[in-house]
């Protein structure tokens, strides 16, 4: 599979080509992180690509993009907290300051990371970390992104 998906995240996961994806939700989709150096960091992404910020979705779509995000959030957090015993929370964001389309950022956090970095934003993580091949998002992914899958249907259900 080529990278392609990358440039249009929202329209290859309508398409059904975005390998990320974990599941469609209501107003968007639940898709794993390209990069693992938290493992189990996934994204909310919307589902019409024109939309760049949450203010701009009627209240309905606004309220179903909310509640999704909290879905994923409680899914990773699961997840997550059943896969590792270090496991300690999950932070959500709503930034868009890279990515033109409204997303949701969703980190699980980890008593095992650095002192220094622990208590503060992921933003804050080495830059070089984000492109690093060993925090690339993997076939080594494939029974964590079960988990957070799994964890979604069930709290859909």
């Amino acid at each position: 599979m080529t990278d392609d998906w990358r440039q249009d995240r929202i329209g290859s996961a309508l398409r059904g080509g975005n390998p990320t994806v974990l599941r469609r939700m209501e107003a968007g989709f639940a898709v794993i992180g390209d990069v693992q150096f938290l493992p189990g960091y996934s994204v909310l992404i919307v589902d019409d690509p024109a939309v760049q910020r949450l203010s701009e979705l009627p209240r309905s779509r606004r309220l179903a993009f909310l509640a999704d995000m909290d879905r994923l959030g409680e899914a990773v957090e699961c997840a997550c907290g059943r896969l590792d015993p270090a496991f300690r929370r999950v932070n959500l964001e709503i930034l868009g300051n890279t990515d033109p389309f409204l997303h949701a950022h969703v980190w699980p956090r980890f008593a095992w990371e650095n002192a220094d970095l622990v208590r503060g934003p992921v933003w804050l993580y080495p830059r070089e970390w984000w492109s690093d091949q060993r925090y690339a998002l993997g076939s080594r992914h494939h029974a964590l992104r079960e988990a957070i899958g799994e964890e979604l249907d069930r709290l859909a259900s």
